[in-house]
């Protein structure tokens, strides 16, 4: 293994010095586009609060319709002024802590004369808080990093910016990819980027663990709260993405921030009209058309309104065989500004996946067979007439999604403001699976008249999330609460993959169940901030969550419930119902200690919730004795954020203690009165530790080094083993790791800005990970893996009605790697022999290189 690692690591250091030589060299061919131009006009102004007070300390960002061009930040006495810009037309967005964003558009400034602007500032959500001193940092290395930090921040973030997505991911990149950015990450895709659902792993933490949103509205699956990549908020729907990785504060909702929160947020829309058509095209003959209108401000002498829309069409064969994809997507928004005090936001995006796309991964056997991109065949028919079970068609997919929010916010003077996001969306996966895969010594078999899988998981969802707050010169205080109401039908029936016929069977009906869910948040905070350098957060929240399941008779795992028909139609409407209640009361403490302009640290305490999955009623009979109590994660963390001229970076340490998902046994002794019931135990407690790095260094002529890394672990608590009160035994158990956690990631890379030239280079390593074998933990570990990017484009920047048309190359999976990056055992292990390497076992690998090639036409209007 050691052999290996070292053979990547001399292959890509000498890529990477290859690529350094080259960027160094390019750099020398003009002068940097950050330098100073020569004074021309400029901008003063003063920033207050709702009640007119000064507010000290705001970030403001002075901007052309392409890029931030100014920075500053307001003194004691709320002002402000801006030199040095030439003449023109500029975007002016201001923010400060505790407050929302200020944008004044269209502040017109002449040569030789100062501009006067006056802001008035509204209180934030906290989702808001992040929108602008992403953008405003007086440091060079902040203003050039593709990932960031706040000088404001309580908890551990990363601010992934719309510069990275846009020009440091693939075209067809998904929100998972995107991820990768933030330290300690861990995201693949087997099928190539964008062509699967990819899954994202940190802290030990796997996907349905954390909470997901956009435009700060948290969404889910509804039986368990894991997340699609392929489905939900496509990557232009992405503007950036603020990757809170803890609790949060008391007004972060959602359904699981166990782990942490995932924000994106969709693109602001600014005042000129603009549009974009792409076409992007590359290996696995993959294809993306992208359109992009962007209206600007529009609506008489004083304009208030904006609209901006983006569709997309991809297709894709896929690296794995036969396993292609199909995508059409579009999303819209709108903005109305009333006033300076009110607004209206419309936003939705609707999604239609249709792939092919198996049940599970493929096998060692199969691999070896047939070639590291093997997944499925292109023949109906074996050599011997038989039908093939791994024929393509026997796998699909349709899934289309939509999403749409309304926020409307308003500020009643006082300081008061609320703020109201009425939401819905809904999902509907259909899917034709081939379930047996067994193969012989000469081809797949055992397909029959119920071989596969017609399945159906379907559910609609409409929420509201309401803040009402209010700003003095003490702090914020803000109460709100997030309700959510669900609809879920779900089934598995078997079915003749030759003919999709469903088996009218009762014994081939996997299950079928319809469910109700309500989830509220209630929450109630306050930030002060009148202490000199310290900005105190404290809250509590309640989560509350009701499910009302009905299971209809399956004959298998809910039972017949009184029903002595052999087929499904003789059972109509004979079913179990059953509720669960649950709530936790979450506290949360976090402060941030500014030392200097230019450094802070923090500190932060908070506990997060998951409730127990609809499959704790997926038991023999649906008889649940003891419902289980959802688990909770109390986290520990502190951290420092630091923006020196050319430095910037940020440090944490964490620990987190959280409960696992639940065991569960069946009582089996027909003496006992409880005999046939299922009770549910918690198994062993997990401890994770570690300490997490980032940052960005600017060399000059737009060179910078990027770089993230994490080291830790993750591990289970020591079990002593013992007797539950209805006599079940537990076994002991070792301190043992989490499944796919790696004890330490890297990730380093360097990007080069250069007036029209952007060139990135990307590189992470994650650290060996142990995997786990059915109950057993820790039975067979996987050696550590690369991921290296490599992205370069040339961007129209000429103040001409070209601007934004570009040419962008991009790599992914530089030096094609084929690491195995998950092992699912195909032999059951015991405690002598905890894994057995067998041709059974199924494996994820990495993707093959992909190369793709984005040619983008930009059109812009400017009003004279």
């Amino acid at each position: 293994m050691q052999d290996r690692v070292v053979t990547k690591w001399r292959t890509a250091t000498r890529m990477f010095v290859c690529l350094m030589v080259l960027i160094i060299g390019t750099g020398s061919l003009g002068m940097g586009s950050l330098q100073a131009q020569s004074d021309a006009g400029s901008i003063q102004g003063v920033v207050l609060d709702g009640r007119g007070l000064a507010v000290p300390g705001a970030a403001v960002a002075v901007a052309s319709p392409t890029a931030v061009v100014r920075t500053a930040v307001s003194g004691a006495n709320g002002k402000f002024t801006v030199t040095g810009l030439a003449a023109g037309t500029y975007r002016v967005e201001t923010s400060a802590t505790g407050f929302g964003t200020n944008v004044r558009q269209n502040v017109v400034v002449t040569a030789g004369q100062t501009a006067n602007v006056s802001v008035s500032l509204a209180v934030a959500s906290v989702s808001e808080e992040v929108t602008v001193e992403a953008e405003a940092d007086t440091s060079i290395a902040a203003q050039m990093a593709p990932v960031k930090a706040l000088l404001d921040m309580a908890s551990p973030r990363s601010e992934i910016t719309s510069q990275y997505i846009r020009e440091y991911t693939s075209p067809v990149t998904d929100f998972a990819d995107i991820t990768q950015a933030a330290p300690g990450t861990v995201s693949y895709a087997t099928n190539g980027i964008g062509n699967g659902q990819s899954k994202t792993w940190f802290r030990g933490f796997a996907d349905g663990a954390f909470t997901m949103t956009w435009d700060g509205v948290p969404f889910q699956d509804s039986n368990d709260p894991t997340h699609h990549s392929w489905a939900y908020v496509p990557a232009p729907a992405i503007s950036y993405v603020d990757f809170d990785r803890s609790p949060g504060t008391a007004s972060d909702v959602g359904p699981t921030n166990f782990a942490g929160s995932i924000h994106m947020f969709s693109p602001q829309m600014g005042p000129a009209t603009t549009f974009k058509v792409s076409e992007s095209y590359g290996s696995f003959n993959t294809n993306q058309i992208l359109g992009e209108f962007n209206s600007g401000l529009f609506g008489g002498k004083n304009p208030k309104a904006n609209f901006w829309f983006e569709g997309h069409h991809n297709s894709s064969d896929g690296y794995q065989t036969f396993n292609d994809q199909q995508r059409t997507a579009g999303t819209a928004k709108f903005n109305y500004k009333f006033s300076d005090r009110t607004y209206l936001t419309l936003v939705s995006t609707i999604v239609l996946v249709d792939s092919n796309t198996p049940d599970s991964d493929p096998t060692r056997q199969q691999i070896a067979d047939h070639g590291l991109n093997y997944v499925m065949d292109g023949n109906r028919l074996n050599a011997d007439g038989t039908y093939n079970s791994m024929y393509y068609r026997n796998y699909t997919y349709h899934v289309p999604t939509n999403f749409d929010i309304i926020s409307f916010g308003t500020e009643f003077g006082h300081g008061w403001r609320l703020e109201t996001k009425p939401y819905s969306y809904s999902y509907s996966n259909h899917q034709h699976l081939q379930k047996d895969q067994s193969q012989d010594s000469t081809h797949e078999v055992a397909v029959s008249d119920h071989s596969a899988v017609d399945k159906l998981n379907q559910y609609n969802r409409g929420g509201e999330i309401t803040s009402l707050s209010q700003a003095s010169r003490f702090g914020v205080f803000r109460v709100g609460a997030w309700y959510e109401y669900t609809t879920t039908h779900r089934y598995q029936q078997n079915s003749d993959p030759r003919t999709w016929v469903d088996s009218p069977l009762l014994k081939n009906l996997r299950f079928h169940e319809y469910f109700k869910t309500n989830s509220a948040q209630p929450y109630i905070e306050y930030q002060l901030v009148a202490i000199p350098k310290w900005t105190i957060t404290a809250g509590v929240k309640s989560a509350l969550y009701t499910m009302d399941l009905t299971q209809l008779a399956d004959g298998k795992v809910v039972g017949n419930l009184g029903c002595t028909s052999t087929t499904i139609a003789g059972c109509a409407g004979i079913s179990v119902k059953h509720s669960a209640y649950y709530n936790n009361i979450l506290p949360s403490f976090e402060a941030n200690y500014r030392v200097a302009s230019n450094w802070s640290v923090y500190g932060q305490f908070g506990r997060g919730s998951e409730i127990p999955p609809s499959s704790v009623f997926d038991v023999t009979g649906a008889q649940v004795a003891v419902t289980p109590k959802p688990t909770v994660a109390t986290t520990y963390q502190g951290g420092t954020v630091v923006k020196l001229n050319r430095l910037s970076f940020d440090a944490d340490v964490f620990h987190i203690h959280f409960q696992n998902a639940y065991g569960s046994y069946k009582v089996t002794d027909n003496t006992k009165p409880d005999f046939g019931d299922s009770y549910y135990y918690a198994t062993p407690a997990t401890n994770t530790t570690g300490f997490e790095v980032e940052g960005n260094l600017f060399v000059a002529h737009g060179l910078s080094f990027n770089f993230n890394g994490t080291a830790g672990q993750a591990k289970y608590e020591a079990f002593a083993g013992g007797t539950l009160a209805n006599g079940k035994v537990l076994a002991p158990t070792p301190e043992q790791w989490v499944a796919a956690a790696p004890n330490y990631t890297v990730g380093a890379g360097a990007t080069y800005q250069e007036k029209n030239w952007d060139l990135g280079f990307l590189n992470k390593q994650i650290g060996p990970r142990w995997m786990d074998n059915g109950s057993l933990h820790q039975t067979t570990q996987l050696d550590s893996f690369w991921m290296n990017n490599l992205f370069l484009n040339y961007t129209m920047r000429r103040n001409s009605f070209l601007d934004g048309s570009k040419i962008k190359l991009s790599m992914n999976n530089l030096f094609d790697f084929h690491d195995v990056v998950s092992l699912a055992p195909g032999v059951s292990g015991t405690a002598a022999a905890p894994y057995t390497r067998d041709g059974s076992d199924q494996l994820q690998l990495l993707s093959g290189r992909s190369v793709m090639i984005t040619f983008q036409l930009g059109l812009i209007h400017r009003e004279k």
